[in-house]
């Protein structure tokens, strides 16, 4: 091969090489553009939600950080519902307003969901379960207390129903979480600490550039709720405080199975388990029953046209579940 064809050879590789880098530097822009164009987008719509769906409930401080409680109705005992894993108090609109026909009834949303502020981490149920009190506390609501959970909120509800017992008048589990569903953390998990920092995970990262937000609608399922909720529960569960709630929630999960295990017992305290009729599976309903051995005053209820949902596929069995506990306790 003579001189000149190396030269030749060389320049075009030079060239092309060019090229490339001059490619991939556009790509890179314009994929930092889109993302800038996506932040500005979901910024704007985070504060035009906040103008248009103020809380409906009150926001109180309970350490630097403030939570959202709404109560309805009068009469006690006062029931108090945890919401499950990546919901917040708007899943509970139809529940609440018909409870409140006949008692005091409060949802709130765990920090970093619905309208809370994110709180710090560990985000477990014992972590739940003292804010949840102090909510309580710093919002002037006394005990006694009929605590509802809901999935992952029947986690925290067994914490704080061992750790302030004297608040409790009875407890409603409804599709809660069971301890036997998480093995024994492995060894080269570590537990979330108070010194970790959030926001920077890839659902979190979605949310800030819009992308959660855009396609919500198109991709995401709405629950049936009242017209005057639905929009601001489709607002306030894409914000990157959302995802960043939900993912940690979902990483102290382990956590929180195995601060529900320590609690074996609630003596003779009222329980009511509440159950799904719909797509049952052999091992949930082992875990179910297996609930009921928290007390030795439980009964088992079955909403038999629902599924895992209870709040929204058949309110009325929640309702009557709820209303059965505060009918018992007066």
């Amino acid at each position: 091969m003579s001189h000149q064809n190396q030269m030749e050879r060389m320049d075009t590789a030079k060239r092309r090489g060019r090229g490339c880098l001059l490619w991939l530097g556009g790509f890179v822009v314009f994929v930092l553009g889109v993302m800038l164009v996506g932040a500005m987008y979901e910024s704007a719509a985070e504060a035009a939600d906040v103008r248009a769906y103020p809380p409906p409930g009150q926001m109180v401080d309970v350490g630097g950080y403030r939570l959202h409680i709404n109560c309805m109705g009068t009469g006690s005992p006062t029931v108090v519902i945890d919401a499950g894993w990546g919901d917040w108090s708007a899943m509970w609109s139809w529940v609440q307003l018909e409870v409140a026909k006949t008692t005091r009834v409060c949802t709130y949303d765990r920090a970093g969901m619905g309208y809370s502020e994110a709180g710090p981490l560990p985000r477990n149920a014992e972590q739940f379960a003292k804010e949840l009190h102090t909510l309580l506390h710093q919002a002037n609501i006394p005990g006694l207390y009929v605590l509802v959970g809901h999935s992952l909120g029947g986690l925290s509800v067994r914490v704080f129903a061992h750790d302030y017992a004297a608040e409790v008048a009875g407890v409603v589990l409804i599709e809660s979480m069971s301890p036997a569903q998480f093995s024994q953390s492995p060894p080269d998990t570590k537990p979330q600490t108070p010194s970790q920092s959030s926001g920077f995970s890839i659902p979190f990262v979605l949310a800030r550039i819009g992308l959660v937000r855009l396609f919500a609608g198109p991709l995401g399922s709405k629950p049936a709720l009242p017209p005057e909720v639905q929009k601001a529960f489709t607002a306030f569960s894409v914000t990157p405080r959302a995802m960043q709630a939900w993912t940690d929630e979902g990483t102290g999960m382990p956590e929180s199975g195995a601060q529900a295990r320590a609690v074996k017992t609630f003596g003779d305290l009222p329980l009511i388990v509440l159950s799904r009729g719909l797509d049952q599976k052999p091992d949930w309903q082992a875990m179910q029953a297996e609930l009921l051995q928290l007390s030795s005053n439980s009964q088992q209820l079955i909403a038999d046209k629902s599924d895992h949902n209870i709040e929204i596929d058949q309110p009325e069995a929640a309702v009557a579940a709820i209303g059965k506990m505060v009918e018992q306790l007066r």
